[in-house]
């Protein structure tokens, strides 16, 4: 609910702060004191346009403040969530809009800035505005589907969960025929690439482990000599081991003559192990090294062959195993996928069957629910003296969606054998005015934003019809916050608080003020309200007992 709004330099209103309460409050005053000025001031800080003549006269900027209370389970605070604004705990809400003289504008929520659609959003989820130029809420049939969900307690989930596969289905669909399409189009160049792909069976990392094959036998191209002239020093009758053998065996005859000759056999002996494991490494790198011609040929061919596709592909070569699967499944589409089709097609034919019968089910629960909201609005018309108006409510087929497949609007029609229109085209101001209020108490029991406003909704009425006003807006308070505008008696004598609206006139100029009335304040008040500029005592006895049995 609004707790409270204060207001700086807007139009004649220099510095306001009013606090409001629960239940139904009313703004009086008389004509020209600046009611509007309220309304344009809690719009601003709603989000609404920003209008740079709403400044007072010689002031820089105009300020608006509306600090709203929420429960702990009112929609805005997941809209506040989407919205990523941060609200500490159970604080207050506070919607702040500030508004320069050349017509900049700044929006806060919660303290942090935010755009104006922000508080637009939000805003719309807490206060309601009704009035008799009002083109959104009741007068809006974008918005009469949902009203009539709300009242009938409407379940919408099955025909979204049913539109949900349809669409699921139907792009699916959509997707595989475009590849589909692809596929027959490219499919001869797709049947010689995956046919050439296969016959070089590519691996990933072939590339390099052939650039490095490649490499080390051109590397051993090079020390091919020097490895053949290693070996024939090793070997043959001239070789180093060969005489480093003959010699161990001479010693072996005369290390008797000497202590050192057997230790130089034993030095002879370790030379020739190790002269023995040099050989045998330097034949095992040999062996290990050597290649053929052919090998260096097979290992270039196949890495000019792998590059070669690479490039024809524009690809890396160790993404060519890659392509190869994904041309498979371009082929197997371009040659499987026609089943694919045919199978999803008779998937769709059922989900289109299955939204259809859930859609065709939420339109006859709509057309009861509808009969019930007009036997509702209907019972509120009388009372409103609209006996020989009618209200319904069209069910017609509409766009499907997620919500079904029907479009909502009310209509009514205000004489007998008239045709039924929209509220907005048929109504005159005070019929629609009262329109707004059967249809408002009968859409009640469901649910309304926590703060309701409505603007001038009894003008041109008086007596019993004013009386009936009053008692239905007070009946709406018992569940949401109401703020009236309005110049009938009846209907402030039902108040919970009175507010009067002034305009005063002193050497510094004109200003607008608003304070809440006391007891006697508020008698007074309305007995001005019944007997005009002169307040006799015969106004005050009849105000008192309107405050009496309100």
């Amino acid at each position: 609910m609004l707790r409270q709004l204060v207001i700086r330099d807007v139009v004649l209103i220099d510095r306001l702060t009013l606090d409001f309460g629960e239940g139904l409050g009313v703004l009086t005053g008389e004509t020209g004191a600046g009611k509007s000025i309220l309304l344009d001031s809690l719009g601003l800080a709603l989000g609404m346009r920003a209008d740079s003549g709403l400044v007072r006269a010689g002031q820089d900027g105009a300020a608006v403040t509306a600090e709203f209370e929420l429960g702990a389970d009112h929609p805005a605070l997941g809209l506040l969530d989407e919205a990523g604004v941060d609200r500490d705990g159970d604080e207050p809400l506070i919607f702040r809009r500030t508004l320069k003289a050349d017509g900049g504008s700044r929006a806060f929520l919660a303290g942090a800035p935010v755009p104006a659609a922000t508080l637009r959003e939000i805003g719309s989820s807490l206060v309601e505005i009704h009035g008799q130029h009002d083109d959104r809420g009741l007068l809006n049939p974008k918005g009469h589907r949902a009203m009539l969900d709300s009242f009938g307690r409407v379940d919408t989930a099955p025909v979204a969960r049913a539109w949900t596969r349809l669409t699921d289905l139907r792009q699916e669909l959509d997707q595989l025929r475009r590849k589909q399409d692809d596929a027959d189009r490219d499919r001869e160049f797709l049947e010689h690439s995956v046919a050439e792909l296969r016959k070089l069976e590519p691996e990933e990392g072939e590339e390099q482990a052939l650039a490095d094959k490649r490499a080390a036998m051109k590397q051993f191209a090079r020390i091919a000599d020097d490895l053949d002239g290693l070996q024939g020093l090793f070997t043959g009758s001239e070789g180093g081991l060969s005489q480093l053998r003959q010699a161990a065996r001479r010693l072996e005859r005369i290390t008797d003559a000497h202590p050192l000759l057997a230790e130089a056999l034993a030095a002879l002996d370790r030379a020739i192990i190790d002269a023995s494991e040099a050989e045998d490494k330097v034949e095992r790198a040999r062996g290990e090294l050597d290649f053929s011609p052919d090998d260096l040929e097979a290992a270039e061919a196949r890495l000019f062959e792998l590059r070669g596709l690479a490039r024809k592909h524009r690809v890396e070569p160790d993404q060519l195993p890659q392509l190869l699967r994904q041309m498979e499944e371009a082929l197997d589409t371009a040659e499987g996928g026609s089943a694919r089709i045919a199978e999803l097609e008779r998937a769709l034919d059922v989900a289109e069957s299955d939204y259809a019968a859930a859609a065709a089910a939420l339109t006859e629960t709509r057309a009861v629910a509808a009969a019930r909201l007009d036997a509702a609005v209907a019972a509120e018309l009388a009372p409103l003296k609209l006996e020989a108006a009618r209200f319904r409510t069209v069910v017609a087929p509409g766009e499907p969606g997620p919500n079904g497949a029907d479009r909502v609007e009310f209509e009514v029609s205000t004489n007998p054998g008239a045709p039924f229109g929209a509220l907005i085209r048929i109504a005159s101001g005070g019929e629609l005015s009262r329109f707004i209020l059967a249809l408002k108490v009968a859409l009640a029991e469901e649910g309304s934003a926590s703060t309701m406003i409505f603007d001038e909704i009894d003008r041109g009425v008086g007596g019993a019809v004013a009386s009936a006003i009053g008692e239905r807006l007070a009946r709406l308070a018992q569940r949401s916050q109401l703020l009236v505008v309005t110049h009938s008696p009846q209907v402030a004598a039902r108040a919970a608080h009175h507010y009067r609206i002034e305009k005063n006139h002193g050497e510094d100029g004109t200003r607008t003020t608003v304070r809440l009335l006391s007891p006697d304040e508020r008698r007074e008040e309305i007995a001005r309200m019944l007997s005009g500029a002169a307040v006799t005592d015969e106004a005050r006895a009849q105000a008192a007992r309107l405050l009496e049995t309100a």
